[in-house]
């Protein structure tokens, strides 16, 4: 049976809290109860026996420094969940794997102190799989908890969804933000790369790694990314953005369903007066995939020169044959691929200029969360944006058949973050009557429809 039934806005509990409408300590009476009787099935935190204890000091705390509701920062009182390869001052970094905890830590993240002086408050570890990779942890599916809840950002994106946290710090080399917040139906955001500090986190492929995090909602979302994102300001996209599909090669990695979802939301976006149009782009796709995997293989195993010589018993299969592979990976074939992250992000903005889009419209996903926990699914939709670096926010945009989330990937330009993020609240609300509704596939004749 789901449990995400209860998913409250970040935008609206900043509000109540900010504003006093609610007291701090009340808010964590509830939370706790909420938190003691769903994170036992969900696993999205990592285990903290004081947890609560600690966190009514620390609001006891920022009452005491913002006392009257009209002196209080923007997220005042907000619990958030850590994607636990960020340190965070007081909470021990584990990153996943089992090489002793000492070895592994550091100075608190810059994105961490951010959401501090916003006056959040840091609900605790959520899990990762192992060095922000593959290899799963514990954490279930709030929809299905015989499901994955994708990965790397596991804990952070079933967090969300199960209604522990409205906001998650999470990050993604290749799928993981966008992917695990379709997976559990949340909004996922993952920057221009570089836009939100990396400072403070252990890496995986520095080249490629991007900070960013999962929340309820765009609107929500925004208002995140205000706070932890350099030099925001309120620039706002053309109200109706003009939608390119990326037709080609790269569609043909999601699955069937996936695929007939996105024509649908098409047709319902065209419907409300939206543009779309089918763009040829990533022709030379597989060539993109390649670089990127021999990137993020030849930079891992830079990053674990470190760890890997005394710990290699250690590490999960999966990570372990990600740093052989890139020990393979010479310095000419880094600085190459290095370099076809640039040429990309150059080739689809040029693409987007000769055919006047202002976004990209994709699935977030190949398809719904595949049953089990042993992988995490296919991050394939999201690979040549995070390796473009381009911005990206994954939308809910309703249920598969079997009743799991499904999602759409808007992507837009370099460093146009903020035109992204307004452009989504309108497309959140042109897409909202397909929240809860079952999307099937009718046989014959290849239509998609909600049910």
């Amino acid at each position: 049976m789901a449990i995400a039934d209860h998913c409250e806005r970040l935008e609206s509990l900043a509000g109540v809290l900010t504003g006093g409408r609610q007291t701090l300590a009340g808010y964590l009476d509830e939370l706790e109860e909420r938190f003691t009787r769903i994170e036992p099935e969900i696993q999205a935190f990592v285990e903290e026996p004081a947890r609560f204890a600690r966190l009514r000091a620390e609001a006891a705390q920022l009452l005491e420094a913002y006392p009257h509701p009209q002196d209080r920062p923007a997220l005042f009182g907000v619990p958030v969940g850590v994607k636990d390869i960020f340190h965070v001052e007081g909470l021990v970094t584990r990153a996943g794997t089992v090489p002793p905890p000492e070895r592994l830590q550091g100075p608190e993240a810059e994105a961490i102190h951010r959401l501090k002086q916003a006056g959040a408050l840091i609900l605790g570890k959520t899990v990762t799989t192992e060095f922000g990779y593959f290899a799963p942890g514990p954490t279930r599916n709030p929809h299905n908890p015989d499901h994955t809840p994708g990965g790397s950002s596991s804990g952070s994106a079933a967090a969300v969804g199960a209604g522990l946290c409205p906001l998650a710090v999470g990050s993604q080399t290749i799928g993981s933000i966008i992917r695990p917040a379709a997976y559990c139906g949340v909004v996922g955001y993952k920057p221009s790369y570089g836009r939100i500090s990396r400072v403070g986190m252990i890496p995986l492929a520095p080249s490629v790694d991007h900070t960013g995090f999962l929340t309820t909602d765009a609107v929500s979302a925004r208002l995140a990314a205000s706070q932890l994102c350099y030099d925001w300001s309120t620039r706002q996209g053309r109200p109706r953005p003009v939608l390119g599909v990326p037709e080609g090669p790269y569609l043909e990695y999601a699955d069937q369903v996936a695929v007939e979802h996105l024509r649908h939301i098409i047709g319902v976006l065209e419907q409300a007066g939206f543009v779309t149009r089918p763009v040829p782009a990533l022709a030379d796709f597989d060539q993109v995939q390649r670089a990127h995997h021999r990137l993020v293989a030849g930079e891992a195993a830079r990053v674990h020169q470190r760890w890997y010589a005394d710990y290699v018993e250690t590490y999960h299969p999966t990570t372990l044959a990600l740093v052989r592979d890139g020990q393979a990976v010479s310095d000419d074939e880094l600085t190459a691929a290095r370099e076809s992250c640039l040429r990309l992000r150059h080739q689809l903005t040029q693409t987007m200029d000769a055919y006047g889009i202002d976004l990209w419209i994709t699935p977030s996903a190949t398809g719904p969360a595949p049953a089990g926990l042993a992988n995490t699914g296919d991050p394939v939709m999201n690979l040549p944006w995070s390796h473009a670096g381009l911005p990206a926010l994954g939308l809910p945009a309703g249920l598969a058949a079997n009743g799991l989330p499904l999602g759409v990937q808007l992507v837009g330009r370099w460093f146009a973050d903020e035109e992204l993020m307004s452009q989504a609240t309108v497309l959140e609300q042109a897409l909202a009557p397909l929240q809860g509704r079952p999307f099937t596939m009718i046989a014959g004749d290849d239509v998609a429809r909600p049910e």
